[in-house]
């Protein structure tokens, strides 16, 4: 048995917002709107996914994303632009990232590619 990631969910209370701002954010397009209800953004796995849910979000995501790139600082000045917060900025030995959240709240993470 082989199990294959294809898409990360993320629950959420605008499903269509949500996915119009991370299409801009990862440079791809909405691939399938499911009425609002439900909203896939890119075409290569893992895609993310955004589905609506009645509650607000609570508290720290306990999964979240981590993306790599050679210009993180660049990056993450982007993102803001686009309207990310950064949180926090970490690092370990042979590692630096900085800690995001999308305009619902949601955290991901920004490293330098290494």
């Amino acid at each position: 048995m082989s199990l294959n990631a294809k898409m990360i969910t993320v629950d959420c209370a605008e499903p269509r917002v949500l996915a119009e701002w991370w299409a801009e954010a990862l440079g791809t397009d909405i691939a399938h709107d499911f009425g609002g209800e439900f909203v896939i953004v890119g075409s290569v796995p893992p895609v993310l996914g955004f589905q609506r849910v009645p509650e607000p979000k609570q508290g720290k995501n306990r999964v979240h994303v981590d993306f790599h790139t050679e210009s993180r600082q660049a990056e993450v000045g982007r993102l803001v632009g686009l309207g990310a917060t950064v949180l926090a900025e970490q690092s370990a030995p042979g590692l630096t990232w900085t800690v995001l959240q999308d305009p619902e709240g949601n955290e991901f993470c920004v490293a330098d590619d290494t």
